[in-house]
């Protein structure tokens, strides 16, 4: 899972090297977040608590999450997407009470150049021989020289 470091508003760069990616469940499951700063910390935090109700279950966790997102008034308000992986499964949930798990090429993507990086990903995995390290370095260096709002100061955490 990869995230560019760009944290902007509007049309301003805030910071530069932020971690949007981190990890959770003894180290077994990493999340990803887009949109609001805040409100993705604050969805890493009520995930965090989640998992840890469902410690062998990531599906349910996620779905509980969904649930509680799209149900609580307060949640309702967090403006942020999630992916949250393990070494088995993926999913993509949202406040809108999306949870989606990907395609059978395993890619998810969020954010301001997610749609560059998907594509690029999809591309190189179709057609090279790079590792999947590789594959999303790549991506990502490609979605941070066409979107604005992309930049190629990337952290990656690996399963």
């Amino acid at each position: 899972m990869a995230s560019d470091g760009q944290v902007t508003l509007n049309d301003t760069v805030i910071k530069a090297g932020a971690n949007k990616v981190k990890r959770t469940g003894k180290g077994k499951v990493l999340i990803g977040f887009a949109g609001g700063a805040a409100d993705g910390l604050a969805l890493f935090t009520r995930f965090e608590s989640k998992l840890e109700e469902f410690p062998a279950n990531l599906e349910r966790a996620i779905v509980e999450l969904a649930k509680d997102w799209r149900t609580d008034r307060a949640l309702r308000q967090l403006q942020a997407l999630m992916i949250v992986a393990d070494a088995k499964s993926s999913y993509f949930v949202s406040g809108n009470g999306d949870l989606m798990q990907p395609d059978d090429d395993g890619l998810l993507a969020i954010g301001s150049g997610s749609l560059y990086a998907l594509s690029a990903a999809r591309a190189l995995i179709r057609h090279t021989e790079l590792s999947a390290r590789e594959i999303v370095e790549e991506a990502m260096k490609i979605a941070a020289g066409i979107c604005v709002y992309t930049n190629d100061r990337l952290t990656i955490e690996e399963l």
